[in-house]
């Protein structure tokens, strides 16, 4: 992590030492860089551009950036971490750093530390206080890399499924059931992943297999309750509350091949709920979290089982072997990121 000095006000630095750049007027010199209407540039020509946060339409005109330019320096109106962490998930695996403008100490931490990685350069006045409060949060994220055995990378994402056991079925209530109705018919076997937990989900299959009862639907998947996750075409998750009609969810089947349809409409409905807990069957003691994800308590409702066996949840036994997906990695706003995150 940088730390750089603003002397725009034509200013000599209080404190030299550790110092990366200066923020000055007109970049003359090596590690002098400058904002000119909306770029940022310096001796070498233009670095990036300059953003000042003030509404989500601002942020997203900053995320655009990201992957194109070399840097981007963030000034928020009004502070706010939630930009910056925003902004840090939007640029996993990109080339792309993040400068961001602080006022206090307090920043300096919360920016330094955002999402547990933090921006790639702090900003500050020409203050004796804030730079050295910069300097320390740029020593501990030194320390931290060092201590580290391995450096955070972006997490990388597969889709392999693999067998997880069920370990209780219990009353869950009543609550939203959410059906998915897709605008293109699903196959015998295929379904979408869901869960609690964004890094470990449930294959639920698709209406497709035939009932005593109720006729076949096979462009949909009655896909649970509302604080769900659900894993999306592009890799990312979302909330089942935040779909929305020309969505596209990516379709799992059991063989472990997937594709993408395009989400119709969703059915949202008062129904009895049950609570599945399940955990992974292989290398429980690496991977020892345990997920959960609450089902509509209907015949119809199946998840799918090694060896093209589906399991209606109304009939589910204790240690039934199931498959489903194990991330691994934590989510900020349904993008893949770098931190631990627990989810219970």
């Amino acid at each position: 992590m940088e730390v750089w000095v603003d002397l725009r006000q034509d200013e000599t630095p209080v404190i030299t030492q550790g110092v990366d750049r200066w923020l000055v007027n007109t970049p003359l010199k090596q590690q002098e860089v400058a904002i000119e209407q909306d770029f940022l540039s310096d001796s070498d020509g233009l670095l990036g551009g300059y953003y000042l946060i003030a509404d989500g339409e601002s942020q997203n005109k900053c995320k655009a950036a990201i992957g194109s330019a070399d840097w981007v320096l963030v000034e928020c109106q009004t502070w706010s971490m939630i930009p910056l962490e925003n902004l840090i998930a939007a640029k996993q695996g990109s080339p792309t750093k993040i400068a961001a403008m602080i006022t206090t100490a307090l920043q300096a931490q919360g920016a330094g530390f955002a999402l547990e990685q933090g921006v790639d350069a702090l900003v500050v006045p020409n203050s004796k206080l804030l730079i050295e409060a910069a300097l320390i949060t740029k020593s501990q994220r030194l320390e931290l890399t060092e201590n580290r055995v391995k450096d955070v990378q972006t997490p990388t994402e597969s889709y392999s499924l693999e067998e997880f056991v069920i370990q209780s079925v219990e009353d869950g209530g009543v609550g939203d059931r959410y059906c998915l109705d897709f605008t293109s018919l699903l196959e015998v076997g295929e379904g979408v992943l869901i869960g609690s937990s964004s890094s470990q989900m449930l294959l639920v299959h698709s209406e497709t297999l035939l009932s005593s009862f109720v006729p076949t639907r096979p462009f949909r998947v009655n896909a649970g309750s509302p604080h769900s996750y659900i894993l999306m075409g592009d890799g990312t998750t979302k909330y089942m509350s935040e779909l929305n009609s020309g969505d596209e969810i990516l379709i799992m089947h059991e063989s472990g091949r997937s594709r993408v349809a395009v989400l119709g409409r969703i059915k949202i409905e008062q129904r009895p709920m049950l609570k599945l807990n399940f955990r992974l069957l292989k290398n429980y003691k690496q991977n020892p979290n345990e997920g959960h994800v609450y089902m509509q308590q209907a015949e119809t409702v199946r998840l799918v089982g090694p060896n093209e066996t589906r399991h209606s949840v109304t009939e589910l036994k204790l240690q039934t072997t199931v498959l489903g997906w194990h991330g691994g990695g934590g989510r900020h706003i349904g993008v893949a990121i770098g931190s631990s995150v627990k989810e219970l």
